[in-house]
């Protein structure tokens, strides 16, 4: 497949070759993600396509099928396998487009009445819009900021009263982002995923596995980009020598190699703690260091470039769509909100034995 190919490609691609299941312990989804799996499937896809396309991949992998093996009824059993074949795609659409990361502040809402369901509302910058078959939308059922007033509804995007339109990004349009709008979407109960109610912890559960699944990608694409500014300041000839003989820019590519190595460092410690018992504190410190890590590798980098990186698809576009790992699943400052949280606990898992000098 060409590196242009969009991210709804690379799924059906991945799908085809059965290499979905990798992601999940014992090949099933309900069991959870397998950490080395997922890592693997990720650093591949990031190889050989654009970042807005290993957005689409990530996404449904790490969060959307996860949150989908939640539903039992057959409409959801169905999808979910369309899914794993990679013959659908499927939109995680929480983002809401009053609320933006505070999800208790959404207005997309569900009404539930006997045996039928109805959604109104809108959520944006939603990955795999424009190419989604389903839609697991996150809506209220119940006014008010409690956490247990948020059920999960699996909407089908041929659905009458849904309105599907792309986001203005040519940065990641190969992603399907995009917009979608629920104008009084009638649907049958069994559409309801999960326990009515669950929502937003059902969301907590599943999006600890996204940011894992954004650090373990923030290697994959340092390693890669480092890689490939290693070898052209080695080869761009300056004075008598090249470019990688000039002891600053050696100085500042090693600070770079040690800021991955300290991320993925953190990846190794952390991703049984997320992956097996969902711990949000963990989560939180992953995505904190993915996105600040990731900023200074390509901020770096794009330097060490010069002219060259402007070129098309070079490392300053890539710097653009890279600007997701701070914002993407919940922006730095509100992770950090949540590894201020849990301070106290933190400071005392640092000065247990063994983890200080």
């Amino acid at each position: 497949m060409p590196r242009t190919a969009s991210g709804a490609q690379v799924w059906a691609a991945l799908g085809r070759a059965d290499l979905i299941t990798r992601a999940y312990r014992d090949g099933a989804v309900p069991a959870g993600v397998d950490p080395e799996g997922l890592a693997d499937l990720l650093t591949a896809v990031d190889a050989r396509f654009s970042i807005a396309s290993t957005l689409s991949v990530s996404v449904q992998l790490a969060t959307a099928l996860p949150v989908l093996a939640t539903g039992r009824a057959p409409v959801a059993q169905r999808a979910r396998e369309r899914a794993l074949a990679g013959r659908a795609t499927v939109a995680l659409a929480a983002t809401d487009v009053t609320a933006g990361t505070d999800l208790t502040a959404l207005r997309t809402q569900v009404r539930i009445e006997g045996d039928a369901v109805e959604v109104s509302g809108e959520k944006n910058w939603i990955a795999n819009t424009t190419t989604a078959e389903h839609f697991l939308v996150l809506a209220r059922h119940r006014p008010g900021r409690h956490f247990t007033h948020f059920t999960w509804v699996l909407v089908p995007a041929d659905a009458p009263g849904v309105t599907v339109r792309a986001a203005d990004s040519t940065l990641f349009a190969d992603s399907g982002a995009g917009h979608v709008a629920f104008d009084g979407v009638r649907l049958d109960r069994d559409h309801v995923l999960g326990r009515v109610g669950f929502g937003l912890p059902l969301f907590a559960r599943h999006i600890g596995t996204e940011r894992l699944a954004g650090a373990q990608w923030g290697v994959a694409l340092c390693r890669r980009i480092l890689d490939d500014t290693h070898r052209h300041l080695s080869g761009r000839p300056h004075g008598e020598g090249t470019l990688w003989d000039l002891d600053a820019v050696r100085q500042r590519f090693a600070a770079c190699l040690v800021r991955v190595r300290e991320l993925r460092a953190l990846v190794t410690e952390f991703k049984d703690a997320v992956a097996r018992h969902h711990d949000a504190t963990a989560a939180a410190t992953l995505k904190a260091a993915a996105g600040a890590t990731v900023n200074h590798v390509l901020t770096e980098c794009g330097q060490l470039w010069g002219a060259a990186g402007f070129a098309t698809g070079g490392i300053q576009e890539v710097r653009a769509q890279a600007a997701l790992f701070g914002i993407g699943g919940g922006a730095n400052e509100v992770v950090l909100g949540t590894l201020a949280d849990a301070a106290e606990s933190v400071l005392a898992d640092l000065a247990r034995p063994g983890t200080l000098p």
